[in-house]
Parts: C-alpha cells; sequence; structure tokens
C-alpha cells in the first residue's frame, strides 16, 4: 500500500513553496497525497485561499479554523489551542503515515503538537534557520525538535539542527523548495501579468510585503508608516503591497496600507492574495523587492531581483549579495533603495549566487520519503556531538 503522507499549509507563500512537492507527491508510485488547511487559508481578510488550492487541482481532506478576530499576543496563543483541538480530531481521522510541514507558524505548530500523543511520525522542512528578530524563532527549533525527519535548505541549516541533537543520519540539505516552483516556472509575460493582475507596471515598480516583527516592542503601525514615507521619495514608483500576515498587529498595519493606497489609487494596489503563479511572475518582473518576507531572500535572488530587507526579522538568515539590509527608519529605507536601484544586479552587471540550491528539493525529498521505514522513525534518539576531548 501507499504511504499516506498528510501536508499541512496554512498560508499562502507557504502553499507556492509546497506546490511542486505537492505535485510531485500526486505522481508518486509510492505515495498518497492528503492535504490539511488551516490558519489563513480560511479568513476571508487574508483572500479564502483555500479556494487557489482547489483550482489548482488538489483535494482537501481536513480543514481545520484556527484564527480567531484578535490581534494580540493573547488572541494567537487561543488560535494554537483551537489549533492543537482541531487537528486531534483531523489525525484521527485520517491516519497519515507520516505528517509533512513547513516552516514556523503558530498554526503548524499546533497540528505537530497534535500529532505527538497520536506517535504520527513528522518530516520537517525549513528547519535550523535563525529569524532573531520574530517569535518564529522559537517556533521553528520547536517543530525542529518535535520532527523525526528533517529537509533543510543549505549545510549551515543542516549543522544547526543535528546541534540541536538531531540524528544525522535523519538530517538531509535538499535546498530551498521554494527555488523549485521558480526553475520550473513558465512565467507569464508583462502584458499578460498587467491583465490577469489588473496592475499597471511603470518604469519603476516596488514589490512589498512588510509583517510584523514580533519579538520586538516596535509598533508596527510606526514601522510601516517609515516605510511609506521612505516610499514617497519616488513619486513616479509603482508599487504592489500584499498585506501582513496574521501575527499580532498584521492587521492595523494593513489598515495603514489600504490607507495608503486609497490616497494613491492611480499607481499603487494591496493584494491579500496574489496567487503564487503572479507573484512568482512579479518577483522577475519588479525592480526592486521590499519588506521583511524570507521571499526576498530566497526566491527573489534566483530572479537577479534586489531585495531591500528591513529590520531584524530575517536576522540570521543566509543572504545572497543582493540583498541590501537596513534598519526601520525611512532614511535607512530610503539609502537602501538608493543602493539596490544603482547596484547593477538586476541589469546583470553583478551576478547573484543563491546560497539556497538549484531548485530540485521536490524529487529529493520524496525519494527519501520513499526509501524511508516510516515505523523506525517514532523512536528519536537525541544525537550528543563529542566535545573535543573526546576526539583527541
Amino acid at each position: 500500500m501507499k504511504k499516506k503522507i498528510c501536508v499541512v499549509t496554512g498560508s499562502r507563500a507557504e502553499y507556492g513553496i509546497f506546490k511542486p512537492l505537492l505535485r510531485c507527491i500526486q505522481q508518486s508510485q509510492s505515495l498518497s497525497l492528503q492535504l490539511a488547511v488551516t490558519g489563513m487559508h480560511l479568513s476571508a481578510d487574508f483572500g479564502l485561499t483555500w479556494q487557489e488550492i482547489v483550482q489548482d487541482g488538489f483535494g482537501i481532506d481536513a480543514q481545520v479554523e484556527t484564527l480567531l478576530n484578535s490581534d494580540t499576543p493573547i488572541g494567537t496563543a487561543k488560535s494554537m489551542a483551537l489549533g492543537v483541538a482541531g487537528f486531534a480530531d483531523v489525525w484521527g481521522r485520517l491516519q497519515p503515515d507520516l505528517i509533512l510541514i513547513l516552516g514556523d507558524r503558530f498554526e503548524i505548530l499546533a497540528a505537530a503538537l497534535a500529532a505527538v500523543p497520536a506517535c504520527i511520525p513528522i518530516a520537517h522542512i525549513h528547519g535550523g534557520e535563525t529569524t532573531e528578530g520574530a517569535i518564529d524563532e522559537v517556533m521553528r527549533h520547536m517543530l525542529t525538535k518535535i520532527s523525526h525527519l528533517h529537509f533543510v535548505a543549505a549545510e549551515p541549516y543542516r549543522q544547526r539542527v543535528i546541534q540541536l541533537g538531531e540524528q544525522p543520519h535523519r538530517v538531509f540539505n535538499v535546498g530551498a523548495l521554494g527555488l523549485d516552483q521558480l526553475r520550473s516556472a513558465d512565467l507569464v509575460t508583462r502584458p499578460r501579468w498587467e491583465e490577469e493582475s489588473g496592475f499597471q507596471l511603470g518604469e519603476l515598480n516596488f514589490l512589498v510585503t512588510y509583517h510584523p516583527v514580533t519579538l520586538e516592542n516596535n509598533d508596527p503601525v510606526s514601522v510601516m508608516e517609515a516605510l511609506l514615507t521612505a516610499l514617497d521619495s519616488y513619486p513616479q514608483a509603482h508599487i504592489l503591497f500584499t498585506k501582513a500576515n496574521a501575527d499580532a498587529g498584521g492587521r492595523r498595519m494593513n489598515q495603514c496600507l489600504e490607507d495608503y493606497v486609497h490616497r494613491h489609487p492611480h499607481r499603487t494596489a494591496l493584494f491579500a492574495n496574489l496567487g503564487s503563479r503572479l507573484y512568482v511572475a512579479a518577483l522577475s518582473l519588479f525592480d526592486v523587492v521590499l519588506g521583511n518576507s524570507s521571499s526576498g531572500l530566497i526566491e527573489a535572488p534566483f530572479f537577479q531581483t534586489p531585495t531591500v530587507n528591513i529590520g531584524n526579522r530575517q536576522k540570521g538568515r543566509l543572504r545572497a549579495t543582493s540583498v541590501f539590509d537596513c534598519q526601520e527608519n525611512s532614511q535607512a529605507i530610503l539609502q537602501a533603495i538608493q543602493q539596490a536601484l544603482v547596484s547593477g544586479i538586476k541589469q546583470g552587471i553583478t551576478q547573484v549566487v543563491s546560497p539556497y540550491g538549484a531548485g530540485k528539493s521536490s524529487q529529493y525529498i520524496v525519494q527519501i520519503l520513499t526509501e524511508t521505514p516510516f515505523a523506525e522513525l517514532i523512536h528519536k534518539k537525541f544525537f550528543d556531538i563529542p566535545t573535543r576531548a573526546e576526539n583527541l
């Protein structure tokens, strides 16, 4: 019988990364795909993106509501509790042989916690990374310790997962899964992109995604206003914003964006969900990516598109030379934009090499899942790194 692999997805960005792997699992002769949808996918505030999953031809085996109508840390904690309860029922019904999760979101942690008493093995993608400015840092390392197989994006991350006590033979450097969709993407032309998105590009175009920085005390609204003030220095620029996520402060940030777009309707737009196909194409068409999303560090360099990475949310991640870091104030952001625009990266003057592999992660992951005996995974043994004295 085929092994049942249940993939859990909770956001538009995560689903876009997962999609090539979902196709590979569907096509496998040894694996059977189950799909559990949760988090922002089920929220009207974030575009009801579960509909995109269905339109792409995937069946949804379970939906787990987690988001409460609250934009606070208390609301996040209660959402996690709701998720644990919901996934407990799902795991009892679906009985997957393995659960496949990605990243560092709180709803993904809820799914993993519910799997522990059910003794269902977990495979985790993108462990070992650091994002020192976000609570995601804690979530990611918790997910690493709760998981049994690890698919990391670079060799330094593999070493860090082993440092956390995971067995080396269960930690695989497969590269960044997000590059798979870029490598195989049939990119739409600029006119087609404008037609499908309804947004007209100009001579200068900025793609902006900015999320709350959950481990710092900065007011998310004041930080967003600093970004918008910097963007005001480019009145000729056409700016496409994607909404902030469901972390504490996200809804207030989105209100700032809605107000800004209302004041500049002819050259700006705000999308709750651009869709993975159009978003990938936007990474190649726009002149600069701005904000603090991981896509600016992992996917944008693939297209030689410079990134202005604002603040500490992604602090600690590997980055290409096309990434320009800056602090969360308007003057620093403006200076970084200027550096990005004169860097010559987009014109191919400076060659960018990604530290995240070549975009062949899906096949590698499916091969490992096919060849791994799942029954052996559930018995974890802590790996102690030999001390220097023991090596002498």
